[in-house]
């Protein structure tokens, strides 16, 4: 069974950073391409990014698009999302998945592509 831990969410100000981090327990990410997501209390499920197994192809919302990167370690079995510039709107929590099967690049939608979730992270930007 395939299951991710998300860790490295915590309550920062308005402008400053985080970095997540999502580890692949049980099984290599070689193969798979993951994504980062985010849900805020009242609001659907919303893609934030994803990489490619390669970590070559990568892709943003338009929202994070400047001040998230996506990165990965497949050696660590680890995706990072490296947050900067953090806003109150980005307060949710925030989960890493993997698609069980994907067809060329990876997309953000629709969310019922990816099969694997972790518990998520609570990130929280407040002064």
């Amino acid at each position: 069974q395939l299951q991710f831990v998300e860790s490295g969410g915590g309550l920062v100000q308005p402008g400053g950073s985080l970095r997540l981090s999502c580890f692949a327990s049980g099984f290599t990410l070689d193969h798979y391409a993951v994504g980062w997501f985010r849900q805020a209390p009242g609001k659907e499920r919303e893609g934030v990014s994803c990489i490619m197994s390669s970590g070559g192809s990568t892709n943003y919302a338009d929202s994070v698009k400047g001040r998230f990167t996506i990165s990965r370690d497949n050696a660590k079995r680890t995706v990072y999302l490296q947050m900067n510039n953090l806003k109150p709107e980005d307060t949710a929590v925030y989960y890493c998945a993997a698609p069980m099967i994907l067809v060329g690049l990876c997309k953000l939608t629709p969310t019922g592509q990816y099969n694997y979730w972790g518990q998520g992270t609570q990130v929280t930007v407040s002064s």
